[in-house]
């Protein structure tokens, strides 16, 4: 069905910037976008449907590219325990951190977690969320890893979301190997990483690249294997410290490298000639309380894509808002309100492999859209939370946001 979309001023996101229409339109048919510009050079719209929007600011619909949002149990009480004084390592100590998920995601059954799941979803939804990507890493076993990839799958067809797979075994050591990581890093490329594949659950292979986790020459054996599978790679690196775990992530292409707080300079110029995206998670920076900031200037310099996510999970970044991340990364991490709107939909969707199918407002992608009811897209990064007005699109159909 064709419909005419018009009644609004449009930040189209092409090229990554605003690129606004100030009286714009849209015309969709079926779950594409065949028509962008301004009204009074749109084709024969001889019958479509006309919708008229208002006035409103139609921005494409944001893209949450890194999430943990599967997973059982919950860690506010570690939370509490971390203000009162308790240190990690004593949380750890007593079966806490991400040994109490992993314990409580391998003993949650697929529809509790499916359940719990769909919860944290619509908070994104409501929130003008029309794609966002879903990892694994608190299985740690080859069921509780398919569990949790098969929920992500589940999840993008009981909700109207697109919803990406990202296998995440390498993310932490399992109790049960507990001082032989290398015999681990075997099974997820030997096991692991090939069943979830041939099963049809994987879209991409992650891993975690940090002193505490996995050492760089384990990650390249994932990769390897994930190359072997023709999976692309992404990876959680420089977190805490410096591994030169995104220079790694660039040698073998990877989509994104991700939290970069200890990137250098060497570091983004190989991210660049690799156009491996640099997705900033401001959450887990604030929840941590951490201090040094990701190289944005030297990102900027050498012109690395840089996304925005959530890193929506329960131990250090439980956050439910990605408008609320705008924020953030404007005022912890000092992007414009642009480059974080960017960072959410082109930027984002470059992170996921998608940039062809979604993340701007241009003829041939997804119509996959926002009617925000504001003043000014800056607007979107300007308020701290609650739910502003909205209208969103997902595949040329409206959402009843409930």
């Amino acid at each position: 069905m064709k419909r005419f979309w018009h009644g609004c001023r449009l930040a189209t996101l092409q090229g990554g910037r605003y690129s606004i229409i100030e009286d714009g339109a849209l015309l969709t048919e079926g779950e594409l976008i065949r028509w962008v510009g301004p009204l009074d050079q749109a084709p024969d719209t001889t019958g479509a449907e006309r919708i008229d929007l208002g006035g409103a600011w139609v921005t494409p619909g944001l893209i949450d590219c890194h999430t943990h949002l599967v997973f059982g149990g919950d860690r506010s009480a570690e939370f509490e325990q971390r203000l009162e004084g308790v240190s990690y390592a004593e949380i750890a100590a007593r079966g806490g951190g991400i040994a109490s998920t992993v314990r409580a995601t391998r003993e949650a059954g697929e529809d509790e977690l499916l359940a719990s799941a769909v919860t944290r979803a619509r908070h994104l939804l409501r929130d003008g969320v029309t794609t966002l990507e879903v990892k694994s890493g608190y299985g740690l076993d080859l069921a509780s890893e398919r569990k949790m990839l098969r929920v992500a799958r589940r999840l993008g067809e009981v909700l109207p979301l697109t919803v990406t797979t990202t296998c995440l075994a390498a993310h932490a050591l399992p109790p049960e190997y507990a001082g032989r990581a290398d015999d681990y890093i075997e099974r997820v490329c030997t096991e692991i990483l090939p069943q979830l594949a041939a099963e049809g659950l994987v879209d991409a292979v992650d891993a975690f690249c940090e002193h505490l986790a996995f050492s760089p020459a384990q990650v390249e054996r994932v990769f390897q294997a994930a190359r072997g599978l023709g999976l692309p790679v992404k990876l959680h690196a420089e977190q805490l410290s410096s591994l030169h775990g995104s220079s790694l992530a660039a040698r073998y292409g990877a989509l994104s490298a991700d939290h970069l707080e200890y990137m250098t300079e060497d570091d983004a110029i190989a991210m660049a000639d690799a156009g491996t995206v640099a997705v900033l998670l401001p959450g887990a920076f604030y929840l941590l309380r951490e201090t040094r900031l990701p190289p944005i200037e030297a990102l900027r310099r050498h012109g690395v894509a840089m996304a925005v996510a959530s890193d929506l999970n329960p131990g250090t970044s439980p956050a439910l808002s990605l408008r609320l991340m705008l924020n953030m990364a404007c005022t912890s991490f000092r992007l414009t309100p642009e480059e974080a709107l960017a960072g959410v939909t082109l930027n984002a969707a470059r992170a996921l492999g998608l940039a062809g199918r979604c993340g701007s407002l241009e003829a041939g992608k997804l119509a996959d859209f926002v009617a925000w009811d504001i003043e000014r897209p800056a607007q979107l990064a300007y308020w701290l939370g609650g739910d502003l007005p909205k209208r969103v699109v997902r595949h040329g159909q409206e959402i009843d946001l409930g």
